[in-house]
């Protein structure tokens, strides 16, 4: 068997093809999913924000007044609301700084308090975006999988129009003429 250079070019592109038409609906499909899963974990946890005009309820957050947490934009937009909280909580200060002030006054139970605020408040925050980003990471992968189903079909057409073009059939206008000149190697009848 004689492999040439353009041979092993148009096989390599051709198995890369096959191979991203593979790929993409295996992680569009993963994309998908784990846009479900991040929804599911989110409405298992039964997070709502504060109703329209609640004191709670900062301006920034106002347009998802009393709406449950399903996705990831909202999981991000009550982590946020929940940073404003903390600032009020800690006059502003970091969790990192509100415990460094409590270590040093462990009698003072204010800032004792604003410790435990600061801290279940920044775990809660951490937990959601990590939801928010997990639910980013989904769009991610669902859109790398439209492209390579897109490139590998792109692949295998430039693949197949190379060598239909490389290869030049000639048709003849009569039988006459094919009778005449037939194709090489080809039986006549």
């Amino acid at each position: 068997m004689n492999i040439t250079p353009r041979g092993l070019a148009t096989g390599i592109a051709s198995l890369t093809g096959v191979a991203l038409i593979a790929a993409g609906p295996v992680m569009i499909y993963e994309g998908v999913h784990g846009q479900h899963e991040v929804r599911s974990q989110l409405s298992e946890q039964l997070i709502s924000f504060p109703a329209k005009g609640s004191a709670s309820l900062p301006a920034a957050q106002a347009a998802y007044a009393g709406q449950q947490v399903t996705t990831g934009g909202q999981a991000k937009a009550y982590a946020d609301m929940i940073e404003t909280h903390i600032k009020e909580a800690t006059g502003g200060k970091t969790y990192s700084q509100v415990s460094a002030a409590a270590m040093a006054a462990p009698n003072d139970t204010k800032l004792a308090g604003q410790k435990q605020t600061a801290f279940m408040g920044e775990s809660l925050r951490g937990s959601l975006m990590g939801a928010y980003q997990a639910w980013e990471v989904t769009y991610l992968v669902t859109g790398l999988g439209l492209a390579f189903l897109g490139i590998g079909v792109a692949t295998l057409a430039v693949t197949g129009l190379t060598e239909v073009s490389r290869r030049k059939l000639h048709v003849p206008d009569t039988i006459a003429a094919l009778a005449e000149n037939p194709s090489p190697g080809q039986p006549l009848m």
